[in-house]
């Protein structure tokens, strides 16, 4: 497989849902963390959109969400996010395993994801996650194997604001197994605004950890919410 023509396919689906601004509905607004969604072109789902602003540069926050070092530590929604093969320095490929979330109606399920950095003109700094087939990582009989399709981050300076960024989140995930897709619907809007709060805590602490020097914290996809 070539990961790294996937993998740039992937980041330029994900700026065409960010310049796309028809058929979104909102379908939750809290903490100034604003959660859109339309049917998926890739499954029997929805893509959802989530926007909020981040307090820190646009290229310490991509740094920030890329990276895999710490995310597990600030990403509640993890219990295992291994770098398991370093393709280049903007390349690599992730195993995830998910908490149980939605009061335990959805079980962990583990990932296999090709994660992608890529700068665009303006600052515009792209982050993108698909789910691929890696021989090293068979599905295993512990969790159910989810499957994430074109997800990813867009990180933009804040206009009004340029030490803030605007973060604006694709997420369209297939979880499988023998889940009732209403139980996803209802569920994944407050699921990707914990995620969006997560980051902004985790950003903070980290900070303060390090004394504003350079951020070693984890990329993102985020995709693996689920």
């Amino acid at each position: 497989m070539d990961y790294n023509a996937l993998a740039q396919q992937t980041a330029q689906e994900i700026l065409g849902y960010s310049q796309d601004t028809s058929g979104w509905k909102v379908v939750k607004i809290s903490k100034k963390v604003t959660v859109s969604s339309k049917v998926s072109k890739k499954f029997h789902g929805n893509l959802y959109r989530v926007e909020g602003v981040i307090p820190e540069s646009t290229c310490k926050l991509s740094d920030f969400l890329y990276k895999p070092e710490n995310r597990v530590t600030w990403d509640k929604a993890l219990k295992v996010y291994n770098m398991v093969h370093k393709i280049d320095s903007d390349t690599f490929i992730c195993h995830t395993i998910t908490q149980s979330f939605a009061m335990g109606s959805i079980s962990p399920r583990d990932f296999i994801d090709l994660v992608y950095f890529k700068r665009y003109e303006g600052n515009i700094n792209v982050i993108s996650s698909k789910s691929v087939d890696f021989p090293a990582y068979p599905p295993s009989s512990n969790y159910i194997r989810g499957y994430n399709h074109a997800c990813g981050y867009v990180c933009s300076p804040l206009q009004e604001n340029l030490a803030h960024s605007k973060l604006v989140m694709f997420v369209q995930t297939d979880m499988r197994g023998k889940l009732s897709p209403s139980i996803t619907e209802v569920t994944m809007p407050s699921h990707l605004i914990s995620f969006i709060l997560n980051a902004k805590d985790g950003i903070k602490t980290h900070k303060v950890a390090s004394g504003h020097g350079r951020h070693q914290g984890g990329h993102s996809s985020f995709l693996k919410k689920q």
